[in-house]
This record gives structure tokens, sequence and C-alpha cells, in this order.
């Protein structure tokens, strides 16, 4: 078999990009080794970066008839609920300015329900490895789907199957996953009461609780823990757990009664973070987790693998239909270049996000929290910030920015927006 692209992996990077490349006009062949689609609880909140591809792809329009809940706010919160950092998403400009929350499968099925005829999706098909030309360039894939295996032959391989990705193996792109110490416990929480439509996390003497409404009027709630701390609990035990969690945090105490209810549904989940130091081998493309990964209290993953298939179908649609291996592994380069630089930024902007609540040793708890004041009570740095997780563009903070962040040199420019903006 012969076709244009094969894209390896039917999560949201796999899906962006088969959507963006199969909107050129390719003959894409896309694949998933589930028969089904994940469950678990990741990628439900759509930053307005990403966003706006959507939007010209059809797909925000479509989250929004099935329920997708509009955010206003990003907010630092300390355990009573009072607001330490708001970031005010409105402020931002253009039609997108806000937060999109809905749940990873209705998202995954809003971007499968756009793709174009000439997709072939199919599902329950494992990758058993890439193909090579003569020079050692990638050309294809062999795959199993139940029967023999066959050999797929393509001008493009997309690597989107994940953070242990057997294609950026094979292509010798090493990785180095730097793991956090900490777990996220996930909760789906049904029959809560109304809660203020914002994405909140709430800083305790414990790390990060992390909560957000989702439609049905539910609501996710991510509670860091050691990586044992749950190991071994009984259903008394995880009671005395809960009403500790909100015995500890106040703010979350109109959850209260639902919790409960919600303890058996929990997913815990590793949290790493890792940027590889390619995104491209001849013939073959990483998308989304095959090539980066972040902390998600920064809600940057899902909206980073959008971008990716968005940067590669611009610079595969520049070729004019020449899939000729020079011309795909120019165009490879020409991706690589522009979004490493743009991912090493989020990779930094998220990771400094994340520890500020996270780190819980006293040198990161003192600073975390003072950073988190003075960016706070400061226009110009507070909106920077936001710019910058929104996917709007790279603002770096520079060193002066940083000493004004946590309180060692006085702004003058406070009261500002960045002139830029």
């Amino acid at each position: 078999m012969r076709t244009d692209v094969v894209v390896c992996g039917a999560g949201v990077g796999g899906l962006a990009a088969a959507h963006a490349l199969g909107s050129l006009g390719l003959r894409v062949l896309l694949v998933d080794k589930q028969a089904e689609p994940t469950t678990a609880a990741k990628g439900e909140v759509l930053q307005p970066g990403a966003l706006k591809i959507l939007s010209e792809w059809g797909v925000t329009r479509r989250l929004q008839e099935r329920g997708a809940l509009r955010l206003s706010h990003l907010v630092a919160r300390d355990p009573e609920g009072r607001p330490q950092m708001s970031l005010e998403y409105d402020r931002l400009p253009g039609e997108a300015n806000w937060l999109l929350a809905h749940d990873y499968p209705a998202i995954l099925a809003a971007l499968a329900d756009g793709l174009a005829p000439t997709v072939d999706f199919r599902r329950g098909v494992l990758v058993r490895g890439p193909l090579r030309d003569g020079t050692g360039r990638i050309c294809g894939v062999t795959l199993s789907e139940g029967g023999p295996d066959h050999d797929v032959h393509a001008a493009l391989i997309v690597a989107a199957d994940g953070i242990s990705s057997r294609l950026r193996r094979e292509a010798g792109i090493e990785v180095h996953r730097q793991e956090y110490p900490h777990r996220l416990v996930a909760f789906d929480i049904h029959d809560a009461p109304p809660t203020e439509p914002d994405f909140s996390a709430y800083v305790s003497g414990r790390g990060l609780r992390l909560r957000y409404p989702l439609p049905g009027g539910r609501v996710r709630l991510y509670v860091q823990t050691a990586p044992d701390e749950l190991r071994g609990l009984d259903k008394d035990g995880l009671l005395r757990w809960t009403d500790r969690l909100l015995s500890e945090v106040p703010g979350l105490a109109p959850l209260g009664d639902a919790l409960p209810a919600a303890l058996d549904s929990r997913q815990a989940l590793p949290v790493s973070r890792f940027l590889a130091p390619r995104l491209a081998a001849p013939g073959l493309a990483l998308v989304g987790e095959s090539g980066h990964t972040v902390h998600p209290m920064a809600a940057q993953g899902m909206n980073s693998s959008v971008c990716d298939a968005h940067c590669l179908a611009g610079v595969i649609g520049a070729l004019s239909g020449d899939l000729t291996p020079s011309g795909v592994d120019t165009a490879l380069r020409a991706y690589e270049s522009e979004r490493l630089p743009n991912l090493a930024h989020t990779g930094r902007t998220s990771h400094n996000a994340a520890r500020m609540i996270t780190d819980l040793s006293w040198a990161g708890r003192t600073l975390g929290r003072r950073a988190m004041r003075h960016t706070g009570a400061n226009s110009r740095l507070r909106y920077t910030v936001m710019h910058n997780m929104a996917g709007l563009g790279i603002h770096e903070l520079s060193l002066l920015d940083r000493l004004h962040q946590v309180g060692l040199l006085p702004d003058p420019r406070a009261r500002q927006l960045p002139a830029w903006a």
C-alpha cells in the first residue's frame, strides 16, 4: 500500500495532524492501537492560541455545540479561596480570549468528525516499526491489523504515539524525562454545586489542588500527592484522607458532599516533563507527546500538540505537492526550526508555573508564594505571563522582571500593560 502520509497515534496530536494534512488534499492514513478512545482525565482545557487554530478548522464550534464551557479566568488562590493571582483572559486581544473546557473524548470526537474525506482512520492497528529505504531514510511503516503484517509506504510518517513513542526511539531520538516528585490524583465529581467559571489552582501546605468545571454539572479536581500517599487505603482511610483535604483547603468545602462519591473513579497520574532535542528525522516528524510533555497544571500539552500539527501542515503545504524525499525533508527541517524554540519556551513557562505551587521545599514555597503574590499585583507581568500561557506569542521575562516578580526590586511600570500589548 502507498499513501502520502501515515499518522501513528490518534490522540489530540495525531488527530490534529491528520485533520491539518488531510485539509491540504493529501491522502492520510491515521492509525491507533486502541480499539476505543481513551477515557483518561487529560487534556480538557484549551488555550486561546489553540482555539484560534481549532476555530479555523470548525472544531471550536462543534465543541461549543456539544456543551463545552468557556472559562474566563485562570486563578491562583490561597486555601480559603481568596485570589492571589488572577489571569483575566477577557483582557487578551482577539475573539478567542477565553479558555474552553470539555472532556478529552469529546475533544477527540470533535477533531475526528472534521477529518477530510482523504483521511482513512483505522483503530486497533499496531505499528510494528518504520520502514527504511536504501539510504536509511524512513519511508513507511509496518502495520498489524489482526492478520499478517503488511507494509505501508508514504512520503511522510508522523509519530504521534505518545510519551513512550516507539517511532521516536527507532529514529534514534533520545529524550531525558524529568519526573516530578509527586503524582496528581484526578477526581470526576458529579452533582457538584455550581462553581465559578474559572480554572482555579489552590495553594496548600501540601501542594496543588486544581479545580475547574466540566459539562453536565461536573467538576474536575486534581490533587497533588506523594507517590504512594493513597496506596493501601481502604474506604475509611480514603474518607479520612478526603476530610483532611477539605480541612486544609476550606475553599473546596462546597465539593465536600459530592467528593466521596468520586473516590472510586479516581485516577493517579505520574507527572513528568521533557523536550526532544530533535522533532524530525528524514521522513519522520514528531507531534505532540512523542516530542514533548509538560506539567498539566499550566494547561499547555494539548494546545502545543495542536500548534505542532498546524505548523507541520504549513511547511508541508508550502511544498505545493512536491512530496519528494528532498522536499519533505526540507519542510521537516523548517518545522523543527520553528517549533523547537516555541516548545522550549512553553516548557520553561509551564515548569515555572508548576514549581510556584507544587514545590514543597522551604525555599520553593517561599519563592513560589512571593512570586505569585508579586506577579498577581503587577499588571504588566501578569499580562505577560497570561499572554505566554495563552499561546499568543513569546515574551520572555528578563532578569529584571524576575527580580520584580519576587519583590526584590520595585517595578515603576507595574500598573501599565506591556508596551507591545
